[in-house]
Formats: structure tokens, C-alpha cells, sequence
């Protein structure tokens, strides 16, 4: 018996900053997207929005956003979030983004308390997990 063999794609973004170690932006695997972890910062890789939490969450889901977009998917898609914080005092700013950008789905969630992130002043970073949309059933031409 063999092996299955499942696709694998990696996108990266052009709208996105480069990563700044060795990865890409998401990988599809099978059915699955993941996206790698977000941090508030724009194409440069410059910091968004200072010290304000709110600010910097609307950049992080901004930047999955265009991850999930890139891979054919959308938030509610989105299946899995891990949301990483700097101060948990904080989720109840961030709670009304997340809300905002997964509208009616309501994904599996973790929120873990972090020191600190790779990115000086981040105070969050978000990593998600969706299902590949099913295509739309192509419609067979009839023949004679």
C-alpha cells in the first residue's frame, strides 16, 4: 500500500512585508491553509500603530486577511486562530476586531500570553488555519 500524496503551495504575498526568517506567508496542504504568524507591521515592515493595540490588531487581521485572500480563502473560511499577546489585559480591545473581520463564523481560538514578539512594539501576532473553499462543480458539456 502506498503513501497518499498530498499537494502542497506556499504563497507569498506581494502586498506583505518579506518574512523576516525562512518561511512564507501560508501554505496549503491538502484542503488546509496555514497562515503563518501576523504582526502589525505594512509592506516595509515598518511597525502600524504605535503603542495602540487597536491599531495594531486592525494591521494584523489586514495582513491574514490578505494571506487567506491570496490562497483562495476568506475569514470565514477560517477554521483555527492562535492569537498571540504581549499584555492578555488587552484581548478585550482586540475581541471587537476579531469580531468585525469573522462576522458570523466563529473559528476555534487559542490567546496565549507571550513576553515578547519578534517584532519590537508588536503586542500581537496571529496565526490562522482554514479549509480550501470547494471549487464550484464545473458544469459538463452534453454530447451527442
Amino acid at each position: 500500500m502506498g503513501a497518499a500524496v498530498t499537494a502542497r503551495k506556499e504563497f507569498r504575498v506581494a502586498t506583505l512585508a518579506e518574512p523576516i526568517s525562512h518561511y512564507t506567508d501560508a501554505v496549503q496542504a491538502g484542503g488546509l491553509v496555514f497562515v503563518s504568524g501576523m504582526v502589525p507591521v505594512d509592506r516595509e515592515g515598518a511597525l502600524v500603530g504605535g503603542d495602540d493595540v487597536v491599531a495594531q490588531a486592525h494591521q494584523v487581521f489586514a495582513n491574514v486577511g490578505a494571506a487567506l485572500a491570496e490562497a483562495g480563502c476568506g475569514f470565514g473560511d477560517v477554521v483555527k486562530v492562535t492569537v498571540y499577546v504581549t499584555d492578555i489585559d488587552d484581548r478585550p480591545r482586540i475581541n471587537p476586531v476579531r469580531q468585525h473581520v469573522f462576522g458570523a463564523a466563529r473559528p476555534a481560538s487559542t490567546l496565549i500570553e507571550v513576553s515578547r514578539l519578534a517584532v519590537p512594539g508588536a503586542k500581537l501576532e496571529v496565526e490562522a488555519v482554514a479549509l480550501v473553499p470547494a471549487a464550484a462543480p464545473q458544469r459538463s458539456e452534453k454530447r451527442d
